[in-house]
């Protein structure tokens, strides 16, 4: 972790001042899917290519459309953008698109979520689906020296089934980049704990297990997620927060959790975003990395992120630094690129002590 009494970082400041460092910091993203970071101006071109699958073309009823009642309304939504996703050079389309906002947010590395059955489903060939986001990658590179990383989950609601084919895709075209299993989509109908067999034979093959849980059922999905799955990050997790005994374990395991508040509250998993409880996560000790989740559909920046949890939810500055740092700690990435983002860290800090006499 940064030593933040160190390298000067503010427990709070004004505004300007504080929104320009919390921008200017380096970052790492751990939980973003890529279908959900398409831009309302790549989706709207999608789907006026595609209108019969009945997605707006018009960024404003588009805005609209994304306006989720509950978390079943939100799959729905996320269900219907994704069949505007028919072809590898879409896919490249959306890495780079999503290349694009992590540069303009700073971000150095991240671990990007796909499910390629959603993909496969849609007509795109397996051996075009990798080729495309080994493409996406490369060029991200080449244009924004970001190094991103694949995460590849499962929809719970594939079942078991689903996960061992996901699996198999993965062994078979292995594309570049690839560090990670996880499982998203429903958790109420779907237990963590039925796709044990096909985590256990991801981490047979080096792959992270990285499953989301608690974040719209209960803590004890968390403890399934780190019993059965062998977890060693939640995404979401916030339900943790229930669960004095959970927060302990979270804590002396070092176990980092991917909070996304703005998708938390836009889902339906929190009524309103002054309701959150990463405050109480990072009280309790727990390590957090903050995420965006699904930006495009959210209308949300990992810059954005930042700011809200200091405005609204009275994060200290120095706690955000310590977010960034411990999902350094938690990313599945090179050392040299963990030690240039630590470094890159340090000497932001510095620089802001500098500029305000701190």
């Amino acid at each position: 972790m940064v030593d933040l009494v160190e390298c000067g970082a503010p427990a709070s400041g004004n505004g300007q001042s504080v929104a320009g460092f919390l921008a200017a910091l380096p970052k790492v993203e751990l939980h973003v899917h890529l279908l959900g970071s398409a831009s309302v101006e790549t989706v709207s071109e999608l789907a006026g290519e595609r209108p019969e699958v009945g997605v707006p073309a018009d960024p404003a009823e588009l805005d609209r459309y994304y306006r989720f009642t509950d978390f079943a309304h939100f799959v729905e939504v996320y269900t219907a953008v994704n069949r505007l996703v028919t072809s590898g050079a879409a896919v490249v389309r959306l890495v780079t698109g999503l290349g694009d906002q992590l540069a303009a947010n700073n971000v150095r590395y991240a671990e990007v979520t796909v499910t390629p059955l959603s993909h496969l489903r849609r007509g795109i060939a397996a051996a075009e689906l990798a080729e495309a986001l080994s493409i996406g990658r490369r060029l991200v590179a080449e244009r924004h020296r970001i190094h991103l990383n694949w995460i590849f989950d499962v929809s719970a609601d594939d079942g078991v089934g689903g996960a061992f084919a996901t699996l198999d895709w993965i062994l078979r075209y292995q594309p570049d980049g690839t560090v990670g299993f996880g499982l998203g989509g429903p958790e109420l109908d779907a237990p963590r704990r039925l796709f044990r067999t096909a985590f256990e034979k991801a981490k047979a093959h080096g792959l992270h297990a990285v499953p989301h849980a608690g974040e719209c059922s209960d803590a004890d999905e968390i403890w399934s997620a780190l019993c059965d799955l062998g977890a060693e990050r939640i995404g979401h997790g916030i339900r943790a927060v229930t669960d004095r005994g959970l927060l302990a374990h979270l804590a002396r395991r070092c176990v980092t959790l991917e909070v996304c508040p703005s998708s938390n509250v836009r889902t339906g998993a929190v009524r309103a975003l002054d309701e959150h409880p990463l405050p109480a996560l990072l009280a309790a000790g727990v390590p957090v990395t903050l995420g965006t989740d699904d930006p495009g559909m959210f209308g949300t920046s990992l810059n954005r992120e930042y700011q809200l949890c200091h405005e609204r939810l009275g994060v200290s500055v120095a706690a955000l630094v310590d977010t960034v740092a411990a999902g350094i700690d938690a990313a599945f990435c090179p050392a040299h690129v963990a030690r240039a983002v630590r470094r890159e860290l340090t000497e932001s800090c510095h620089r802001f002590e500098r500029a305000t006499g701190r």
